[in-house]
């Protein structure tokens, strides 16, 4: 199985080492195409407004001067051309990418590429305990997690034009609870929460914080699960089309 790897927190980041050991567990065909910086936030933007850089940093290892979807357009369209992936692992990224966040994040994004292409893909991040940590991110409970989420994916034929998108929970390997198969979450969006500060200037500045998870019974959803203890996977589709409001407005366009 050829295996592309790829990311958005940047070629060298801690968690793509972390993902190239879970990958190799899997397959010895394994080719990283990644951004050369981290591109957090980026979301499923593409570069159009200056030319990419590509730089080849050893065998089957390359960087791109751009984001997480030029790296897999690039992986895909260039580099690997003539001998496509069968699969694209993006991450394992430094924090976790739950309900809303798949939206923003560079790594769901890069395995959206990916689903576009008719080539599966997975997303999996790494949530962490506390804001600051910097590279002190453990990845000990992805690293020992991963093998067994991916079983079942690897196992079964993705559907077409879908991805999933795994976390694993901020514990020690040995607390995490298990694997739950849940829905993408929500959190309250009125209760989010803005950070003001002043610089030595005398400017003010601002960080933006997350605001609650909204509860659903059973604790159905990715948000609740990560909270529980437990790794959460879930399948994501790319088309966004609402169907009941489809049924619903089609008597008003009729």
């Amino acid at each position: 199985m050829r295996i592309l790897l790829t990311n958005d927190d940047g070629v060298n980041a801690g968690g793509l080492k972390v993902l190239e050991r879970i990958a190799r567990q899997i397959s010895d065909d394994i080719w990283i195409v990644a951004p050369t910086e981290e591109q957090s936030g980026a979301g499923h933007s593409l570069t159009l407004s200056r030319p990419i850089r590509l730089r080849k940093l050893g065998e089957r290892r390359f960087c791109v001067s751009g984001t997480p979807t030029d790296s897999v357009m690039m992986a895909i369209a260039h580099i690997m051309k003539d001998t496509p992936p069968d699969l694209i692992l993006s991450g394992v990224n430094r924090g976790a990418n739950l309900g809303e966040d798949c939206t923003y994040s560079g790594t769901v994004s890069a395995a959206m590429e990916g689903a576009l292409a008719g080539i599966p893909a997975i997303a999996l991040s790494q949530c962490y305990a506390r804001e600051g940590m910097g590279d002190t991110v453990p990845f000990a409970a992805a690293e020992a997690w991963a093998a067994r989420a991916l079983a079942p994916l690897l196992a079964e034929p993705l559907a077409p034009k879908t991805l999933v998108n795994i976390n694993f929970p901020a514990l020690p390997p040995a607390e995490v609870k298990g694997i739950r198969l849940v829905r993408q979450g929500i959190r309250d969006y009125g209760r989010l929460q803005i950070v003001q500060r002043t610089d030595p200037r005398g400017y003010d500045y601002f960080w933006f914080g997350l605001g609650p998870t909204v509860e659903t019974p059973g604790h159905q959803t990715d948000l609740e699960a990560i909270a529980d203890g437990y790794v959460s996977v879930t399948p994501l589709h790319l088309d966004l089309t609402h169907e009941p409001s489809l049924e619903r407005l089609a008597a008003v366009y009729a």
